[in-house]
């Protein structure tokens, strides 16, 4: 069944006790970040810390993503060199731009999975879209490679980019948030919101949240625990919303034993789009919709 992304909690790379507690904030993924919440002066120390919990913290169901800096930088190929050998779920790559970008990521990764007698397909690579040019280049970024699994957006770097406001609504960077979602949704692929920075406006991250649904979004990236729950109870279906998608699969599979092709639930015509959107909701609360 495929995995979950309602969440991606934010653990810098520097800070042990939220690395050590890591899988019991209940996050579906957490990110052990390499890059930007660590200072240059403690990249190394982070580097050697997130080695060390990799080997030996129990982070339970989450997916563990590790943040590494851009191989451009003078940090990126040492992070590959010490996080790929270990397999963590996944590697976010910062600042994507491009398909080259991404070949010449993947050459090292698989060359160091070489070396370590490592498989190429375990190990999947979230694309970190931060630029307007990775925005324009987004669709060949989505579909370059099976390896990338997810793609994310970087709102605050973006807005840097584009030198713009930052605003409560998002508006400066709508346009680039949907075309993240439909290269995602192009390519079968997750696609990951930006961060709500202000912790204590629940009724704003709620608002946000259920727009990044609205919009397509898999999930929303996360800065502190305490947004868990908020970001759970949007993404996560209704009881209403799961009796409802379980009676048209279920009657689904029956006409379809049957050979009908068409029929009705509740007056209204169930076509196949409808019968999709249903399976995925039940996905989403783990129901097995093959054998209902």
């Amino acid at each position: 069944m495929k995995r979950k992304r309602r969440t991606m909690l934010y653990i810098p790379g520097n800070n042990p006790a939220m690395l050590q507690q890591g899988g019991v904030y209940g996050a579906d993924s957490l990110l052990l970040d390499l890059e930007d919440a660590v200072a240059l002066n403690q990249k190394d120390a982070a580097r050697i810390l997130v080695k060390n919990m990799l080997s030996s913290i129990n982070f339970y169901d989450s997916e563990v993503c590790v943040r590494v800096n851009h191989i451009d930088t003078p940090f990126g190929r040492e992070d590959l060199e010490q996080i790929v050998p270990l397999q963590p779920d996944a590697i976010r790559f910062p600042k994507t731009e491009s398909a080259k970008d991404l070949a010449e990521l993947i050459n090292i990764i698989e060359d160091i999975e070489t070396r370590h007698g490592l498989p190429h397909d375990k190990m999947t690579i979230h694309a970190m879209i931060e630029t307007a040019l990775g925005i324009q280049n987004v669709f060949d970024i989505a579909k370059y490679s099976k390896r990338v699994d997810a793609i994310t957006i970087g709102g605050q770097d973006l807005i840097a980019d584009m030198n713009i406001s930052n605003s409560k609504d998002g508006a400066g960077i709508d346009l680039a948030r949907k075309m993240i979602v439909m290269a995602a949704k192009a390519n079968k692929i997750d696609a990951i919101d930006t961060v709500f920075v202000d912790i204590d406006d629940e009724e704003g991250l709620r608002k946000e949240t259920e727009y990044s649904k609205q919009i397509g979004f898999s999930g929303k990236a996360v800065i502190n625990p305490r947004q868990i729950d908020i970001v759970h109870q949007v993404y996560t279906p209704t009881e209403s919303e799961i009796r409802k998608a379980y009676r048209i699969v279920r009657e689904f599979n029956i006409k379809t034993k049957e050979g009908i092709g068409v029929f009705a639930v509740d007056g209204k015509m169930i076509d196949a789009p409808i019968v999709a959107r249903a399976r995925h909701i039940l996905s989403l609360v783990n129901i097995d919709f093959e054998n209902i």
